[in-house]
């Protein structure tokens, strides 16, 4: 498949620029684990590599001391990149988009199982949005129309299901109504908006607090057109034909982990106000899977 942008999606076994976790103290033998001893724990890209990858392979070895096994963790480049891998048997451990998870656990098993609190404690949630840049001739969503447009990733939920529901809801086809560009992540997306590359684009709340700690977005940068209602944010998923005594073990460790040596400025980026992963189910997306029905997407075609 390729993206708007011409560039290609590849299979996951070439597709994946990854970290390894610093090898934890195991408490079981290599036996007890899938792989010799390895757990495959794949993120998707909602922001840069360089970026994510400490905050998750800090994360990868308190789920390894906790379950006796190193874990590697794999950044991917692309959603479908993630899906492919652990429909393939190549991922154990997943962290989907609420839409990358529901096209997953349709074609690949994934079963979710925690996600990050809030303060509260609760299941975790961030926003979508549609901006333009200040300045731009763009003052209400009906100015959208006809315009140049920048979706991060086909198979996202914030950078394009949330998004094209936006449009379809207030009279504009979100593929024939725009000049739709799929930048291929929300950092892409974020860049093509603040650089004026389009006229308008997708924006969500992870982005904005990525951008503003690197220094690139200030309040007064875009002009906020449409912002949505809370999304249940990203589950960490488990590959569901693992052994059923592996799968027990790491589904304990996941759902119940405390992520409190995480600084606070990566705990914001990844939506964690509490400094800990809480239990999350299945069910918790069924929204996500109403707005598809909703929009009449078919999940094969975004595979």
């Amino acid at each position: 498949m390729f993206n708007r942008w011409g560039s290609v999606i590849l299979a996951a076994g070439a597709a994946v620029t990854f970290g390894m976790a610093a090898a934890p103290t195991f408490a079981a033998n290599a036996s007890d684990c899938p792989n010799d001893g390895v757990v495959r724990f794949g993120v998707e890209p909602y922001d840069t590599a360089p970026k994510l990858a400490p905050i998750y392979e800090h994360i990868g070895k308190l789920i390894g001391d906790k379950i006796g096994c190193e874990v590697k963790v794999f950044v991917t480049t692309n959603y479908n990149a993630e899906i492919e891998a652990m429909r393939s048997g190549k991922l154990e451990l997943g962290e989907f988009g609420p839409l990358g998870y529901v096209l997953a656990h349709q074609v690949a098993k994934a079963e979710a199982v925690a996600t990050f609190a809030d303060k509260d404690g609760k299941p975790s949630t961030y926003w979508a949005s549609i901006v333009t840049w200040n300045g731009s001739d763009l003052k209400t969503l009906q100015d959208v129309k006809g315009k140049a447009f920048a979706y991060s990733d086909p198979a996202s939920t914030s950078g394009h299901l949330f998004p094209a529901y936006a449009l379809r809801k207030n009279g504009i086809d979100p593929d024939n109504g725009v000049k739709a560009l799929y930048a291929g992540s929300h950092t892409a997306s974020f860049e093509a908006i603040h650089n004026h590359k389009v006229d308008a684009g997708e924006l969500n709340s992870q982005q904005i607090e990525a951008a503003t700690q690197r220094g690139a977005y200030k309040d007064g940068d875009v002009v906020f057109l449409w912002k949505s209602d809370p999304i249940p944010i990203d589950p960490i998923a488990v590959r569901g034909d693992l052994d059923a005594g592996f799968k027990k073990r790491l589904v304990d460790a996941v759902a119940n982990l405390d992520l409190a040596g995480l600084s606070d400025d990566d705990r914001k980026i990844i939506g964690d106000g509490a400094g800990k992963l809480v239990p999350q189910s299945d069910s918790a997306y069924d929204n996500i899977r109403d707005l598809v029905k909703t929009l009449n997407i078919d999940l094969a075609k975004l595979d």
